[in-house]
């Protein structure tokens, strides 16, 4: 990384900010504007499908294995997000992972509050075991809110008496809906992309009502005994920081296998930016290296 890569990153992120009181439409259309800055590589192959009813991608780089899936949940607050917004991260994925990455277009709040993308993301590993895939052969991964319901989905299907898949991957996890974090607010100056307020708003819509502490929506108050090894990486400019070293002590805890990095000055999901970022493109091929290590 140099420091004129990030600067150049902050600089973009904070260059244009959000409108007072953004509306759900607001927040998705500006979410989808980071489609343009991200392009897809010229090697990519993109496949679209419906998995259990849901839209989906195939995203591969060259030398992916048709054999070894990522199922992909993205972030965006369970409010926004899309294929648009991360197929290019689920190319850098397979990439560095030599995987085919299962890119899933899960339900979003307020449309379908809580646990609907719980729900979707379960439905499509049980369709990735239908497919013939087996446990051993497939990972979860995702960023943000996809991180905590990386973690949710590992937990749903225990409980379901699915058979673990190799290794969850949690990049920036969200994993507290109430927000008390200490670096909420130590880190509040130096994360351009989150805030505490829009992550309680984001909170309340993907609630609706339901419990803050229900396990499914904050891994932080689960029992992850029996979850499969994982790997946790978030930044030291993050306010989910402590998100993630609490997911860390939570997981080890329970007696969980745990790969875990704390990038010096990264921002929330600096991944996303690889393009344009060093070590974006340095923690995905870490991230890869773990995916590899761990699955059949």
């Amino acid at each position: 990384m140099t420091q004129t890569e990030l600067d150049g990153l902050i600089d973009l992120l904070t260059k244009r900010p959000p409108p007072d009181n953004p509306s759900v439409d607001d927040l998705r259309a500006g979410f989808e504007m980071l489609g343009k800055y991200l392009p897809m590589a010229d090697d990519a192959t993109v496949e679209e499908l419906t998995v259990a009813g849901r839209p989906a991608e195939w995203v591969r780089g060259p030398d992916a294995d048709p054999g070894r899936a990522v199922l992909y949940v993205h972030g965006g607050g369970y409010v926004i997000g899309s294929l648009n917004t991360h197929r290019r991260l689920a190319y850098d994925v397979s990439v560095a992972s030599g995987c085919s990455v299962l890119l899933l277009d899960y339900r979003l709040a307020p449309e379908h509050p809580f646990p609907a993308a719980v729900d979707d993301a379960v439905a499509a590993y049980g369709w990735l075991l239908d497919q013939g895939f087996q446990p051993g052969q497939v990972a979860i991964a995702g960023d943000s809110a996809g991180g905590g319901l990386t973690v949710a989905t590992l937990l749903a299907a225990r409980d379901k008496g699915l058979a673990m898949p190799a290794c969850g991957w949690c990049i920036s996890p969200w994993t507290d809906m109430e927000g008390v974090g200490e670096s909420m607010t130590s880190k509040a100056d130096e994360d351009p992309m989150v805030k505490y307020d829009g992550l309680t708003k984001l909170a309340a819509l993907y609630l609706n009502g339901a419990d803050p502490k229900s396990p499914l929506a904050a891994p932080l108050y689960a029992d992850l005994t029996g979850l499969p090894p994982l790997m946790i990486q978030v930044g030291t400019a993050e306010v989910l920081l402590d998100d993630a070293r609490r997911l860390k002590a939570k997981a080890e805890a329970a007696g969980v296998e745990v790969a875990y990095e704390e990038a010096v000055r990264m921002i929330h999901v600096w991944h996303l930016f690889a393009p344009m970022l060093s070590e974006g493109r340095e923690a995905i091929m870490r991230g890869g290296a773990f995916l590899k290590s761990k699955l059949a």
